[in-house]
């Protein structure tokens, strides 16, 4: 008998001499067996592999790497090949996510690499490459996108807001000031000198 089903039936004889415990829900045995399969890939999140992936040495929960960023790496709002994109904590993401950037398509869409998104074969934790992304902000700021999501073999129903891009480069002054600035200011700003311009 392998060690996850040991645990198993453990935690159901326990639940059987107390009546209190009987609210507990126990995971599926085949679930306690897979978690101990070496055949499975591991359960990974996304902070440790966004960081293997990109270079950039930064730790803690991925809501607060936009933060860390400042003054140690470069920041902004545009996607490019290597950068890190942040997202807000927002619904049942209470930590954020964090994603590398792995290819631009065209100025609305981008291919990442993530660990902890999509359930593969039933399972989170996992890791998935040439993830199709999507800019759904009204002002093409990428301040909010889509995201495919693997057990519906689409781009997912749900918007989520994203804080911004950290660079795998040290910060230049003018990008500090820049990343600082609110979005919703430079973004106003930048569109009436586009439309005033004409470009």
């Amino acid at each position: 008998m392998k060690f996850g089903s040991i645990l198993f039936a453990s935690a159901l004889a326990t639940l059987s001499a107390s009546p209190a415990a009987a609210r507990m829900s126990l995971p599926d045995p085949s679930e306690v067996d897979a978690a101990d399969n070496p055949r499975l890939p591991p359960y990974l999140q996304c902070v440790p592999y966004a960081r293997q992936v990109t270079g950039i040495q930064i730790y803690g929960d991925a809501h607060t790497w936009w933060g860390q960023a400042e003054g140690r790496y470069a920041r902004g709002y545009k996607p490019k090949v290597g950068a890190v994109m942040a997202f807000k904590p927002s619904g049942n993401s209470t930590l954020g996510h964090v994603a590398a950037v792995s290819r631009i398509v065209d100025a609305r869409t981008i291919l990442i690499r993530h660990a902890n998104w999509s359930p593969i074969n039933g399972r989170r934790g996992q890791i998935e490459d040439n993830v199709k992304v999507i800019d759904v902000s009204p002002a093409n700021d990428w301040s909010s996108v889509r995201v495919w999501y693997a057990p519906l073999q689409a781009l997912g129903g749900s918007s989520w807001p994203i804080q911004g891009f950290i660079y795998p480069s040290k910060p230049r002054p003018s990008e500090q000031l820049a990343a600082r600035a609110p979005r919703a200011s430079r973004d106003s700003i930048a569109g009436i000198i586009t439309r005033k311009m004409g470009w």
